[in-house]
């Protein structure tokens, strides 16, 4: 990567935070401990699919720490603000595997994440098992650990997908593909 494609793909990835905090704060929806519906990972995941995964990891790193700061946290302690924050959106990056491609990367990055959500939930959530969710009543905290936690990353990532889609024509493609980045003499 040449000194100009760094700074360019520095500048994206504050942008993208700034746009990814920006919708975080327009949530029709959210569930009472945290998480809502929302499409705050849109620009993550133009992000991780333009850039790859080591600048995303950083990028995802820093929405997560961002976020708390921002939109605030709903946590019972340090350990679910480390986890369901920082960790939970820091491993976002990793969906860069699949650099280029929005749609895999974008699967791949909400996998991460709602995997991360699920153990927070199956650890530091079950305190709150049994609950009602949904108008259903929950004792095991591993599957209301999945309800819970799928109930709104499933939903972002159905949301993004639709926009993603409506999206994709020849300039999305050009930018998902790096065309701009060509160096031209």
């Amino acid at each position: 990567m040449t000194q100009k494609q760094t700074v360019r793909m520095l500048c994206e990835g504050a942008l993208m935070v700034a746009f990814a905090l920006t919708l975080g704060l327009l949530k029709p929806f959210e569930l009472p401990q945290g998480g809502s519906i929302s499409l705050e990972m849109l620009p993550l995941f133009l992000f991780i699919a333009r850039w790859g995964m080591g600048s995303s990891l950083i990028c995802c790193f820093a929405f997560g720490i961002l976020q708390v700061f921002v939109q605030g946290a709903v946590s019972y302690g340090w350990v679910s603000i480390i986890l369901d924050y920082v960790v939970a959106f820091g491993v976002m990056g990793l969906g860069g595997a699949a650099r280029g491609n929005i749609y895999v990367s974008s699967v791949l990055a909400s996998l991460a994440r709602f995997v991360v959500h699920f153990i927070s939930g199956v650890t530091v959530y079950r305190i709150l098992v049994p609950t009602q969710l949904f108008n259903t009543t929950f004792t095991n905290p591993y599957l209301y650990s999945f309800v819970y936690n799928i109930s709104y990353v499933g939903i972002d990532l159905i949301l993004c997908l639709v926009v993603i889609s409506a999206l994709f024509a020849t300039p999305l493609r050009k930018y998902l593909k790096g065309a701009d980045l060509v160096h031209h003499q």
